[in-house]
């Protein structure tokens, strides 16, 4: 007798193939156009066959591109080949991205035709990096990922296994040195099933994607899309005007954002339709007034909190929860488990503050290096170094993000690797780097540094050095000039005061440039 199959043994476009052909997988607002699911699996097939034919197939590749139907294609590709996806920030330097590249020791990088020159460039820093383009190459060099002598190929999906890295993509250590996030099939299938338990799911639902990619919160709702059977909405970059007409026009009924899209659309007078059934809003804290805002609008918001290190969601909040329990980014989800732990890992009582530790299926089995691993692991679980406290119902409060990172319109940046970029100007002799509250982006980048010697040191020579060293996100837009870093009796940089310094004497740097 055979056992019964309780495990997706193929990609989740080849089981939807096989199931609902017929229904829309996706729909394109560029060009106005959708996709049943079989000819989403054709061109998963084509795309497939181009790896295949590449020798790409079961190989590790980095992507580097932006929000458009042909990533969620190639993402599917390399999971019917059992290759792993690299996910590259479009954002970052070529120094940043090289440095990535020869850590994951990738055989090929994928590119667009807006990121080619950037792919090279890549490529020309790193030995036996070969550019793949999903588009028309444009430089000698870069081969064309997908012919068209594949177009009637079939490829068989390789079977897969719950421990199969299928996504690596990269956070902020504190330490300042990216960590490479190994995501395995089995976390992106529990992720999706916890929120589906969460946030539930109609067939009439469509998720509009509209945040970046190559981060997971761009990346989940296309792979949960597929999982249900429901349209993923692309759109391929976020405007307000225009994101609130799409929400409308598609009668989207989900959205993922980051506060400061969420506080855009707000200002730009949107009103949600009664189609929308919630806004999974995370990648950094919600301010109360934000929250406020969106009560006022019934926008169906759901705070919630999460890590790439956990496929995205590890606690998220329903409307209601929201107006009764204010602050509050809800209780896990289905299969995850928050323990909160003092100092010595022992569990705290409900109401008192610890750090995090989080154990379930959608937790990373680990990170690329067994260092970062051995650091971040221990018998509870995954310690996220984030600070909160539990009620007695399970609702988390998350109180201080990890260390002192810095959340900048959903985007992490590490006080550090800015510290380090700062350093390495010839009349810079030291920097503190902290973030300030900012009503756009929720935290700002801000530099206090300190000139070598008498050297004289102009904030636009600063900003000038960064543009070569830091991506646009991660550079400073408040600096101040002193004499010495505040320190605390110990020694260490007094953070508390250089916020103090910074926002009392510190320069924009729209106006120091």
């Amino acid at each position: 007798m055979t056992a019964p199959i309780d495990w997706p043994t193929r990609d989740p476009v080849a089981h939807r193939v096989a199931a609902t052909p017929q229904r829309t997988a996706l729909i394109d607002v560029a060009t106005d156009t959708d996709w049943t699911f079989r000819e989403y699996d054709r061109r998963v097939d084509r795309l497939a066959a181009a790896l295949e034919s590449h020798a790409l197939d079961g190989e590790r590749i980095g992507v580097l591109m932006n929000t458009r139907p042909v990533f969620a294609t190639l993402f599917f590709a390399a999971m019917r080949t059992g290759t792993t996806v690299v996910a590259l920030n479009v954002r970052e330097t070529t120094g940043e991205l090289a440095a990535k590249v020869a850590r994951t020791d990738l055989t090929a990088i994928v590119c667009e035709r807006e990121t080619e020159m950037a792919a090279r460039e890549v490529a020309a820093e790193t030995d036996s990096v070969d550019v793949h383009s999903v588009d028309e190459p444009q430089r000698d060099g870069t081969c064309a990922l997908e012919k068209a002598d594949t177009s009637a190929t079939s490829i068989e999906p390789v079977d897969l296994e719950r421990d199969d890295t299928q996504l690596v993509m990269f956070t902020s250590g504190t330490s300042g040195e990216p960590k490479a996030v190994r995501l395995t099939v089995g976390n992106l299938v529990a992720s999706a099933t916890a929120s589906a338990f969460r946030l539930g799911v109609d067939l009439d639902d469509r998720w509009l994607c509209c945040l970046p990619m190559y981060h997971m919160g761009g990346l989940a709702p296309v792979v949960r899309s597929a999982l249900y059977g429901t349209p993923v909405v692309i759109q391929r970059a976020f405007d307000p005007p225009t994101t609130a007409r799409v929400l409308e026009d598609y009668s989207a009924t989900g959205v993922s954002l980051v506060p400061t899209m969420c506080k855009r659309l707000l200002d730009a007078g949107w009103e949600p339709v009664d189609t929308l059934r919630f806004v999974l809003l995370g990648g950094a804290p919600a301010s109360s007034e934000l929250l406020e805002r969106c009560r006022e609008r019934d926008v169906p918001v759901c705070p919630t909190y999460g890590m790439t290190e956990t496929a995205s969601q590890i606690a998220t909040a329903l409307p209601e929860e929201v107006v009764a329990h204010e602050g509050t980014v809800g209780q896990p989800l289905l299969f995850t488990e928050v323990s909160v732990v003092d100092e010595t890992g022992a569990p705290v009582e409900p109401g008192q503050q610890g750090e995090l530790v989080v154990s379930g299926p959608t937790v990373t089995p680990g990170y690329l290096d067994d260092e970062h691993t051995d650091a971040a692991f221990d018998n509870r679980g995954l310690h996220t170094g984030d600070i909160g406290y539990r009620d007695a119902d399970g609702r988390l409060w998350i109180l201080n993000r990890r260390s002192d990172r810095i959340v900048t319109g959903g985007e992490n940046v590490d006080p550090g690797e800015v510290v380090a970029a700062l350093r390495d100007h010839p009349r810079v002799d030291d920097a503190a780097v902290v973030g300030l509250e900012d009503a756009e982006w929720g935290e700002r980048v801000a530099a206090l540094v300190v000139p070598a010697g008498d050297e004289t040191l102009e904030p636009r020579t600063l900003l000038a050095h960064c543009d070569d060293h830091l991506a646009g996100f991660k550079q400073p837009k408040t600096i101040g000039i002193v004499d010495t870093l505040p320190r605390t009796a110990s020694g260490t940089v007094d953070r508390d005061a250089v916020r103090e310094r910074l926002l009392e004497d510190g320069i924009d740097a729209s106006e120091a440039a």
